[in-house]
């Protein structure tokens, strides 16, 4: 499977077990609405600032968002 898929699993993972909507978390780490879901389903080449953003707003840290 290819990095970007799974980046976008791994945080779709998270935010459900947040119980956080997309919604919710692209509010939470600053991010437009429409933006996450295209990082969800792996469409998005995701710059190294939205992944800090993402996992402040998910409270874990960055290398979390890559485990596997």
């Amino acid at each position: 499977m290819d990095i970007k898929k799974k980046f976008g699993l791994k945080i779709k993972e998270l935010r459900k077990l947040k119980g956080l909507s997309q919604e919710k978390l692209a509010n939470l780490a600053e991010i437009d609405r429409t933006y996450l879901p295209t990082i969800e389903k792996g469409e998005r080449n995701v710059s190294i600032e939205v992944v800090e953003r993402l996992a402040n707003a998910l409270e874990v840290k960055v290398k979390d968002l890559f485990d596997e």
